[in-house]
C-alpha cells in the first residue's frame, strides 16, 4: 500500500501543519510511517523538512524521499522502533513557500503555452526562495518577459481559486491538448490522475504537488534570469514577494 500522502487529499490538506501516524519500517538513519504530511522529492518540488516527536524523544526530519513507502532522514540513532506513535510537524514557511512558488509555475508555464505558439515547460525546479522553469521551443527577449511577468501579476492581482480534483486521461484531454499537459510524460499505466486547476481552465494539469487556495497568496512574481540551454530550451527563473533569500 505504501506510505499514505495526506497533502494530496485536497487542497485544504496541503495547509495542515501537524499530523499523526505510526512507524512502520526503520533503518539506521530514517523511517516509514504509515500515513505523512511531509512532502518528498518528486515533480521539481524540493521535500519538506521538519520534526517528529513521540513518548521518547524529538528527532528534525531533514530530507524526504521516496513514491510509495516515504523515508523520512531523521539521523543515525534515533531511538524510534515499528509500531511507535509519532506526531509529525512540518516547517510551514518552507511548505507555505513551494505552495507559493509550485502554484506560480503552473500558472507561468499555461501563458507560456498560450502566449508562445505553445511553447512546452520541459522541467521545473521548485524552491523555497528561488524556482526555475524549462521551456521549449522558445527564445525570450526582454519585451517577452516584461509581457509573461506583467499578464502572470495581473492575473495573480485576480485571485482565482485554485482547486484539485481526480480525471480521467480522455477527461483531461477533452478540455486541454495533451502537449500542454505534458500527458506523454505520465507513465501509460497511470488511468486516474490527480489535476490541479487554476480558474476556469485558466490552467489545467496534472500534479502531485502542494499549492494555495487562490492566486492571491501567490504575491508579486519577480523575473531573475534566463538563461540558454540549448536545442530550443530557455530556463526562466523567478521568486516572489516574500520568498526572496
Amino acid at each position: 500500500m505504501g506510505t499514505r500522502k495526506l497533502y494530496m487529499d485536497s487542497i485544504d490538506s496541503c495547509y495542515q501543519k501537524e499530523f499523526d501516524a505510526k512507524v512502520v519500517s526503520v533503518s539506521e538513519n530514517s523511517i516509514v510511517l504509515d500515513q505523512t504530511l511531509f512532502y518528498p522529492l518528486g515533480g521539481g518540488q524540493n521535500w519538506d523538512t521538519g520534526k517528529i516527536t513521540w513518548d521518547g524523544g524529538q528527532v528534525s526530519v531533514t530530507e524526504v524521499r521516496g513514491r510509495s513507502d516515504i523515508q523520512h532522514f531523521v539521523g543515525e540513532d534515533h531511538g524510534l522502533e515499528i509500531g511507535d506513535s509519532i506526531k509529525g510537524e512540518i516547517d510551514w514557511d518552507r511548505r507555505h513557500a513551494h505552495m507559493r512558488m509550485h502554484t506560480a509555475q503552473h500558472l507561468v508555464s499555461g501563458l507560456v503555452y498560450e502566449m508562445y505558439d505553445g511553447a512546452r515547460t520541459v522541467g521545473n525546479q521548485i524552491h523555497a526562495d528561488r524556482s526555475r522553469i524549462d521551456f521549449n521551443p522558445v527564445k525570450f527577449d526582454e519585451e517577452m518577459i516584461e509581457e509573461l511577468f506583467s499578464k502572470a501579476n495581473e492575473i495573480v492581482e485576480s485571485n482565482l481559486e485554485v482547486t484539485d480534483c481526480i480525471m480521467t486521461r480522455d477527461e483531461i484531454n477533452g478540455i486541454m491538448p495533451s502537449e500542454r499537459t505534458n500527458m506523454d510524460l505520465l507513465p501509460i499505466s497511470v488511468k486516474q490522475l490527480r489535476i490541479i486547476k487554476i480558474g476556469d481552465n485558466v490552467d489545467l494539469c496534472p500534479c502531485a504537488g502542494t499549492h494555495v487556495r487562490a492566486l492571491g497568496e501567490i504575491g508579486e512574481m519577480k523575473f531573475l534570469g534566463k538563461k540558454n540551454k540549448g536545442k530550443g530550451t530557455t530556463r526562466v527563473s523567478y521568486t516572489l514577494e516574500g520568498c526572496e533569500s
